[in-house]
């Protein structure tokens, strides 16, 4: 009998899922166990050499975020591991992680777990989105890339992981309701959002290359529609963009709560100049595009201020003052264009309805742009407006992890509320609330809790329309879930039948595991001391301090700091290679007197493959048809480079520059097997109902 790997939920969704469901546990028979005993101890010495996903974590990105409740989702992208000496690779995330949003671990931030049920049918994507629906309790995901020679499907409908059922749904598309006219396409680095109080996900713009569809065939291009997606209904709706029908890609897209039901806003990026791939430039940072989601209208607006430069693949998140007199938009880091490629390491706002842009971060005059760039990173706002919680990056200058006791997490207090007035702190579940800090309060007016008194752009609307859009406040009706979500089946927590019968047959398993894997150590043990001291083997596998697979020293590093301040966003990974120090300063995060250990990575990244476990491939970048990728796979090395893959891009003057080529450093992809359970009794396996 062949188990589904998902339930499969065409057409709109029923009132009610939870009538009687034959509750099964994947391969029900007696010799299940012992077929997986026999791989498990067939793959204990690859297991035993790979990282493991908290623990060993150094750097992550291109992946895709959202909050419900309580907790912080992170799907796909790239992991790197810790150390990068002994894993030189970058891998596809197979996982579905979680970082639990209601406690702080002891590094300051939110404790990473990763037991969630993610079976290898579901996709595992770079460069999506995540729609979070905090009513149904469900996290929808759409869009993006491929990794690696993965086998690249159409698009048939969208992969929802259940919250409360801790198991993935699909959702089809349904040919009855949806109109035939309707072409929904997968595109990748494009932007999206969810309104949860609406029950609506949107995604604008995007690539569209070999990796999102299959049989593309042509040069990658960006495209220009905007998706919506009707949760309740399972319905799609894909429609134009702004009036010049320029494709754009690698910006942020945000809703803010004006106008009758709300609107979006658009921002950065580039755009495809002539819509067939070949020069792409950059959006104007003071080029802003809105969209009214009751009339379906576009507008744009000019932006004035101390407006950022150009820049893709940053993120974004927005707060307003409890009048609504204003509408904030932070946005940190991103890629850079030309001839700033190696991209940022600052905080902007940009206030509504003046639309005025204003810089919080650097404040100082020697770095206008920060001293660690990155980019393809996530952002998102918690508990109304107190933090912005950012997530991982590409940091194509620096060769360190990214604050692995703290998984890669950096936190801004969004309202300065602490004693320093600083930007970046600790994560702290008890602040809530935004306060409008005084950096926008000097520009716009008004108080912390608002009153601004500029309410209009410095030279005008460019709409009449706009104008009365923003004094109002938009509403929603009260939204009801489309089926049982009762309180004592919160965050997966409650285990099904099936799971339960899991777990039994998992710790008798787990138990020869561990047997096994002591005898494993005992032998290797045993074989290390015939071996000469200072050796290692080529995967720098071992203690000492003999040389790693490129010739660099292999430290041991305990990635659990022992202390409780941990390192901040940007700085305090010293190098243990003689590379140079880049900060002598203490941490911006929260002070100490002294900071972790720092872990340095080997010189060699590349992407993930197929399935074929740890698969070695001798080219360098994971993108087909010169897909323009800026440096997201990249080898964080000291000197940047262009971010574009074959791509011309055009300056202010308008005229096109040479090509710039950017791939990986020469590598080799891996996809890594999954590795280790993060809490007692749960498992990786999924159990699906019939």
């Amino acid at each position: 009998m062949i188990w589904p790997p998902y339930r499969s939920v065409p057409g709109p969704m029923a009132r009610s899922d939870t009538g009687d469901r034959a509750i099964r546990r994947r391969g029900g028979s007696t010799s299940f166990p012992l077929l997986v005993l026999l791989l498990v101890l067939a793959s204990v010495d690859l297991s035993w050499q790979q990282g493991d996903p908290v623990s060993n974590f150094c750097r992550r990105f291109g992946h895709q975020t959202t909050i419900v409740d309580e907790r912080l989702y992170i799907d796909g992208g790239f992991l790197n591991y810790n150390p990068l000496e002994q894993f030189p690779e970058n891998y596809t995330n197979d996982y579905l992680f979680f970082h639990d949003l209601s406690t702080v671990a002891n590094s300051g931030m939110p404790q990473l777990y990763a037991n969630l049920s993610k079976n290898r049918t579901i996709p595992s994507l770079h460069g999506g989105v995540l729609w979070g629906d905090s009513v149904n309790k469900r996290v929808y995901q759409f869009g993006g890339e491929f990794p690696g020679r993965d086998l690249t499907t159409p698009f048939r409908g969208i992969y929802a992981y259940d919250i409360l059922d801790d198991q993935w749904d699909f959702f089809g598309l349904d040919h009855v309701s949806q109109p035939a006219s309707t072409v929904i396409y997968r595109t990748s680095y494009g932007a999206g959002v969810a309104i949860p109080e609406r029950g609506e996900g949107y995604y604008f713009g995007g690539w569209i290359s070999n990796r999102s569809e299959p049989n593309w065939g042509a040069t990658p291009v960006a495209t220009s529609y905007l998706v919506k997606y009707e949760m309740d209904k399972n319905l799609w709706t894909n429609s134009s963009g702004p009036a010049d029908r320029v494709g754009r890609a690698e910006g942020s897209l945000v809703y803010v709560p004006a106008g009758d039901s709300g609107m979006l806003v658009y921002f950065g990026g580039v755009r495809d100049k002539f819509g067939n791939g070949t020069v792409i430039e950059g959006q104007p940072m003071d080029e802003i595009l809105l969209y009214d989601v009751l009339s379906f209208k576009w507008y744009t607006q000019k932006a004035s201020g101390t407006i950022p430069e150009m820049r893709s693949r940053f993120c974004s998140g927005v707060a307003w003052a409890d009048d609504r007199s204003s509408y904030n938009i932070y946005i940190y880091g991103g890629a850079g264009m030309p001839p700033n490629t190696a991209g940022f390491d600052d905080i902007y706002v940009l206030s509504l309805p003046t639309f005025t842009w204003i810089k919080l971060y650097p404040n100082d005059t020697t770095s206008s742009t920060g001293e660690y760039p990155h980019h393809s990173l996530s952002c998102n706002v918690h508990l109304d407006g107190s933090q912005m919680l950012i997530i991982g990056g590409s940091f194509p200058v620096s060769d360190m992890c990214d604050t692995p006791e703290q998984w890669g997490v950096h936190n801004l207090d969004m309202g300065r509320r602490n004693s320093d007035g600083a930007v970046w702190q600790l994560y702290d579940p008890a602040k809530k609330g935004y306060v409008v800090p005084w950096d926008i309060r000097n520009v716009v007016g008004g108080s912390e809790t608002g009153a601004s008194t500029k309410r209009e752009p410095e030279n005008g609307f460019s709409s009449p329309d706009l104008k009365t859009l923003l004094a109002r406040t938009a509403s929603a009706p009260t939204r009801t879930p489309t089926r049982d979500v009762g309180g004592d089946k919160e965050g997966g927590n409650k285990l099904s039948t099936g799971a339960i019968a899991g777990i039994a047959v998992g710790s008798a398993v787990g138990a020869i595991v561990l047997l096994s894997a002591c005898i494993f150590i005992i032998r290797k043990r045993r074989a290390a001391g015939n071996k000469p001291e200072m050796a290692m083997s080529p995967g720098g596998g071992g203690g000492g301090l003999g040389p790693g697979p490129h010739g660099y020293p292999s430290p041991y590093y305990e990635p659990v700091s022992a202390y409780p301040n941990s390192p901040p966003p940007h700085s305090s990974h010293y190098n243990q290679y003689n590379l140079p120090v880049p900060v002598q300063s203490s941490p911006i995060e929260l002070a100490a007197s002294s900071p972790h250990p720092p872990t340095t990575p080997g010189p060699y990244e590349a992407t993930a493959t197929p399935d074929s476990t740890h698969a070695k491939v001798d080219h360098g970048s994971w993108t087909p048809d010169h897909h323009r990728s800026y440096s997201t796979l990249q080898a964080h090395s000291p000197n940047p480079t262009s971010p574009g893959a074959y791509t011309a891009y055009t300056t202010s003057s308008g005229y096109g520059e040479a090509a710039h080529e950017l791939s990986a450093t020469p590598g080799f992809e891996r996809r890594r097997e999954r590795g280790r359970d993060r809490e007692p009794g749960r498992v990786h396996e999924t159990y699906y109902h019939a």
